[in-house]
């Protein structure tokens, strides 16, 4: 059978919670299989999504009960930097991309991640 020219390909990630009894998430998986990624483990998740009619985000942030303190700072650090790249490809806007940068760098000084 062939594929029609006006069917679009669909791809899928997923993300898997398993929850303690106090329903507090004890491991947390995720998988992309066109990626080649499947069940892989991870500490924290953060998905945001675009409502375009209330124009607002929409946002999951989950991480394990032992998500360590240390790892978390990176993390925030590393998702910081990220948006600074996002907003950048996004919009071209080079000089807010650029506050976005400097305060990832501040925040890094202030949760002691870097001197």
């Amino acid at each position: 059978m062939k594929k029609s020219e006006n069917q679009e390909k669909k791809s899928n990630i997923s993300v898997e919670i398993s929850l303690d009894e106090n329903h507090v998430p004890d491991r947390l998986e995720w998988s992309a299989p066109d990626g080649g990624i499947n069940h892989q483990p991870t500490k924290a998740v953060m998905l945001s999504f675009w409502d375009e009619t209330k124009k607002e985000a929409l946002r999951i942030d989950l991480w394990t009960k032992d998500m360590p303190i240390d790892d978390m700072k990176i993390f925030f650090h590393q998702v910081f930097v990220s948006m600074s790249n996002s907003y950048e490809n996004a919009t071209s806007d080079k000089n807010t991309a650029k506050l976005i940068r400097e305060f990832a760098e501040t925040y890094a000084k202030a949760s002691e991640i870097i001197d």
